[in-house]
């Protein structure tokens, strides 16, 4: 099995030439949803899928990849449970999580760096407010509550 650090220097090789919407290197999202993720009690395969939870998304990682890493199977359904697939309902990724054990709270750190006020505060006002939305709908979809925790 890959440790922690294993699975980080991987995530981090993965995303190396990627940024997020304010230009920032996105292996920093990564850092701050794994560090979110362990502050609120995670397990290890939390940990490990907060790192990688935006790999296949992202195209930085390839779902057969995934299927043949030597993680734990439940970070591999946490993984594949935070993967959204094109022009899917919010509400049908919310149950997808919801019916994943362990992914609900990774998904609660990722939120809460995505909405981070300081993470937000760089983006123009129209992207700003329409991710807001966003953020606010998949908490309440989640059950989780209004603000999120700061990380």
């Amino acid at each position: 099995m890959l440790t922690l650090p294993e699975v980080e220097a991987l995530a981090r090789r993965a995303h190396a030439t990627q940024t997020d919407k304010a230009g920032r290197p996105y292996a920093e999202h990564l850092e701050a949803v794994a560090h979110g993720v362990r502050r609120r009690g995670g397990t290890a395969e939390q940990i490990a899928a907060a790192w990688l939870h935006d790999a296949i998304e992202d195209d930085a990682l390839t779902p057969a990849w995934l299927s043949e890493a030597a993680l734990p199977e439940q970070t591999k359904a946490i993984v594949l449970a935070l993967t959204k697939h094109k022009g899917e309902p919010p509400e049908a990724y919310a149950q997808r999580i919801l019916a994943t054990p362990g992914a609900r709270l990774v998904k609660e750190s990722d939120l809460a760096h995505n909405a981070d006020p300081a993470r937000l505060a760089v983006l123009d006002e129209p992207t700003r407010a329409r991710l807001t939305r966003k953020y606010a709908t998949m908490r309440a979809l989640l059950g989780l509550k209004d603000s999120p925790t700061e990380d």
